[in-house]
C-alpha cells in the first residue's frame, strides 16, 4: 500500500461522511419539521417511544440527531424526561439501517437481480436522477428528493472507494496483527468509542468498519468489541450537546449514555461467558458486511429489551449523576420554559425550528391579544390588578419579540424551502407590530386608570360609540392573529377592508366628541382621553393592516404595501367592497341624540375611494 492508496482511502471517507450528511439533511428537510413534531407529540408510552424513534432515526439516518433533538425537547419542557427513554431506545435500533443499506455492497453473484442490488450497480442510475431532478425540478420537494438521491450516491461511491483502497492492507501483516488486538474486548471497546466519538456518528463509523471488512483481515472477535464500543462512543453528541442545558437536558444525555453503557457491559459479560463453555466458532471468522450489519442490530435489539422493562431505572440512574438544587428562590420555570421553546439545538433541522418558531409566535399572539381584551374591559370595569395584569403580559411580549426576532435571524442563515422562507419572512415582520399593540394596550390600559383615578365618566352617547368601536378593533386583532399562525391568506384579506371601518369609525368618534363639547356635554379632559383612546384604536388596525399585507405578499414574494393596497381597491375591488360594507353595517355607531348632526358614512366610503 502506497501512499496514493492513502490518499485515495481519506477521499473515499470524505465522500463517504459527506454523502452521509447531505442524504440526512436532505432527509430532514424533506420531511419538513413532520418527523420532530410527531416525536414532539406522540410519546405517550414507552414502546410507542421507542417504534417512533426507531422511525425517524431510520428516516433521518442519524441516532445522534434524534438524541439532540430529544435534549432540546427537555430543555424546552416541551417533553418530560420519562417520555425520552422510548426514543432513545429506538433512535438506536433506527440507526442500524445504514449498516443494512451498505451491507449491500457485499453481496455476491452472477445473476442480473443480485449483480443489480450491488450499490456499485444502481447507485449511478440514482445519481442521474438525483442529479436531474436537483438541477431542473421546480418543485422544491422534487429538488429535496434529488438531493437525497444525489448523497445516497455519494454515500456508496465513497463506501466503495475505500473499500478499494484498503483493499492492499490485507497483505501488511501489520495491519493484521493490529486487528488480532482487537480482540481484546477492552482494546476493541476503546477503538469502537474513540473513532466514533472523533466523527460523532456511529453509522459512519459502522461503515468504516464494513469498509475495513473486505480486506478479509477483520474478524468477528476484533469486529463485536468495536461495534460495542461505536455505541458508547455516539454518545459524546448527546452529552456536548447538553452542555449549558437544564438539569433535565443533561440526564436526558445520560439516560442515552447508560442504556448504551450498561447495555454493552451486560451483553459483553453474557456474550463472553457464555463463549467460554460454547466456543462460538464463527469469531475467527473473517467478518463481512452483512455480519457487521446483523451484529449492530443484534446487539441494540438486546439492549432495548434488556431495558425496556426496567426503563425507570436509567431515568434515577440520570436523576442521581444530575442532583436537583437545594429548593429556595427559584423563579418561576413555566414563562422561561415557554420562552425556550426557541433552542438552539433545533437550528440543525431549520424545518422544525421554524415549527417552533411558529408556535412560540402563536403564543405571543395569544399574549398580545389577551393583554388587549384585558385593557378594553378595563375602560368598563376597572381593577387594578388588571393593569398589572396588561403590563406583566407585555413584558412577556417584549421577551418573545427580543427572543424570537433573535432566533429567526439565526434560522435565515441556514438553507430554507420556499414556504419555510416565508414564514419566516411573515414572522420576522410581524412581532415588531405584535409588540406594538401591546404597548397600545399599556397605553389604553393606563387610560382606563386616568379615569378612575380622577372620578372622570364618558357620556352614555360616548360610551355606546366606544363599545362598536372597541369590538371592531377586538375582531380586527383576533382575524390577525389566526392569519398569522394558521397563514390562512384569506383570513389575511379580510383585515383591510375592516381596517378602512375603524378609521371611519375613528373619524365619526371625533366628529361626535367636538358636537358633545359644543353642547357641553362633555370636558376637555376627556375629550384628550378619548383622543388618546381612539388614535390608540386606529394605530392597533394599521399595526394588523401591516402584518395581514406582509402575510398576503410573502405569498407573492412581493413585499410593497402600497401595491398591495392599490391592487386591493382595483383588480380585487368588488370583493373589498362587499367585505367593507358588511363590516360598516355591523360596526355602525348608534344614533345621535336629538339636536347633533348625522355623520354622513356615505361621505367616508368616498373619502377611502370606494364607490356610493
Amino acid at each position: 500500500m502506497d501512499i496514493f492508496n492513502v490518499f485515495t482511502l481519506f477521499g473515499g471517507l470524505a465522500l463517504f461522511l459527506y454523502g452521509m450528511n447531505v442524504m440526512g439533511d436532505s432527509l430532514a428537510k424533506a420531511s419538513g419539521g413532520r418527523l420532530e413534531k410527531i416525536l414532539e407529540n406522540l410519546t405517550s408510552s414507552t414502546l410507542k417511544g421507542v417504534l417512533l424513534g426507531m422511525a425517524v432515526t431510520a428516516v433521518i439516518q442519524s441516532s445522534s440527531a434524534t438524541t439532540v433533538m430529544v435534549v432540546g425537547f427537555v430543555n424546552s419542557g416541551i417533553m418530560t424526561l420519562e417520555r425520552t427513554v422510548g426514543i432513545i431506545m429506538g433512535a438506536n435500533i433506527g440507526t442500524t439501517v445504514t449498516s443494512w443499506i451498505l451491507s449491500l455492497s457485499g453481496i455476491e453473484g452472477d445473476s442480473f437481480l443480485l449483480q443489480l442490488l450491488k450499490p456499485s450497480s444502481f447507485s449511478p442510475i440514482l445519481a442521474v436522477i438525483g442529479i436531474g431532478l436537483h438541477m431542473f425540478a421546480k418543485s422544491e420537494r422534487k429538488k429535496d428528493v434529488g438531493s437525497i438521491l444525489l448523497g445516497f450516491a455519494v454515500l456508496m461511491f465513497g463506501m466503495e472507494t475505500m473499500s478499494g483502497a484498503v483493499e492492499p492492507l490485507a497483505e501488511i501483516p501489520q495491519f493484521t496483527n493490529l486487528f488480532l488486538m482487537f480482540r481484546n474486548p477492552i482494546l476493541g471497546l476503546l477503538a469502537g468509542a474513540v473513532l466514533t466519538a472523533i466523527i460523532q456518528s456511529s453509522s459512519a463509523s459502522v461503515g468504516i468498519l464494513q469498509a475495513l471488512c473486505m480486506t478479509g483481515s477483520v474478524t468477528y472477535g476484533a469486529a463485536l468489541p468495536i461495534i460495542m464500543g461505536q455505541n458508547i462512543g455516539t454518545c459524546v453528541t448527546a452529552l456536548l450537546s447538553s452542555i449549558g442545558a437544564k438539569k433535565n437536558a443533561k440526564r436526558a444525555a445520560f439516560v442515552h449514555l447508560y442504556f448504551n453503557l450498561i447495555g454493552t457491559i451486560v451483553f459483553l459479560i453474557l456474550f463472553y461467558t457464555v463463549n467460554v463453555f460454547v466456543n462460538f466458532a464463527f469469531l475467527d471468522d473473517a467478518a463481512v458486511p452483512a455480519g457487521i450489519a446483523v451484529a449492530h442490530t443484534a446487539f441494540n435489539i438486546f439492549a432495548t429489551c434488556l431495558w425496556l422493562p426496567f426503563h425507570g431505572i436509567l431515568v434515577k440512574l440520570a436523576k442521581l449523576t444530575v442532583r436537583d438544587a437545594e429548593k429556595g428562590g427559584r423563579k418561576d420555570e413555566t414563562e422561561k420554559q415557554e420562552l425556550l421553546g426557541l433552542d438552539a439545538r433545533f437550528l440543525d433541522t431549520p424545518a422544525f425550528a421554524v415549527e417552533q418558531c411558529r408556535n412560540a409566535a402563536s403564543r405571543m399572539a395569544d399574549l398580545t391579544a389577551s393583554s388587549l381584551d384585558e385593557a378594553i374591559s378595563l375602560l368598563s370595569r376597572y381593577d387594578e390588578e388588571g393593569v398589572q395584569e396588561v403590563s406583566r403580559k407585555e413584558e412577556q411580549v417584549d421577551q418573545y419579540e427580543d427572543r424570537l426576532g433573535t432566533y429567526l435571524v439565526q434560522i435565515s442563515k441556514h438553507e430554507l424551502t420556499l414556504k419555510d422562507s416565508h414564514t419566516l419572512s411573515v414572522l420576522l415582520h410581524s412581532i415588531g407590530d405584535m409588540e406594538r399593540i401591546s404597548d397600545h394596550a399599556v397605553g389604553i390600559a393606563k387610560a382606563a386608570e386616568e379615569i378612575y383615578d380622577k372620578n372622570l365618566a364618558f357620556s352614555q352617547a360616548a360610551v355606546k360609540e366606544l363599545q362598536v368601536f372597541s369590538a371592531a378593533v377586538k375582531e380586527i386583532v383576533a382575524i390577525t392573529m389566526e392569519a398569522v399562525y394558521t397563514e390562512n391568506l384569506d383570513k389575511a384579506r379580510e383585515v383591510e377592508p375592516l381596517e378602512e371601518v375603524i378609521d371611519d369609525l375613528s373619524d365619526a368618534m371625533k366628529q361626535r366628541h367636538i358636537e358633545r363639547l359644543r353642547e357641553g356635554r362633555c370636558t376637555i379632559e376627556l375629550g384628550f382621553i378619548l383622543s388618546d383612546l381612539t388614535t390608540s384604536y386606529e394605530r392597533i388596525a394599521d399595526h394588523c393592516s401591516n402584518i395581514a399585507v406582509c402575510l398576503v405578499q410573502a405569498d407573492k414574494d412581493e413585499y410593497g404595501r402600497h401595491a398591495y393596497l392599490k391592487s386591493l381597491k382595483t383588480e380585487d375591488r368588488k370583493h373589498f367592497v362587499e367585505q367593507y360594507r358588511a363590516y360598516s353595517q355591523k360596526y355602525t355607531l348608534p344614533e345621535r341624540i336629538k339636536g347633533t348632526p348625522k355623520v354622513d358614512m356615505r361621505s367616508h366610503m368616498k373619502g377611502a375611494g370606494l364607490p356610493d
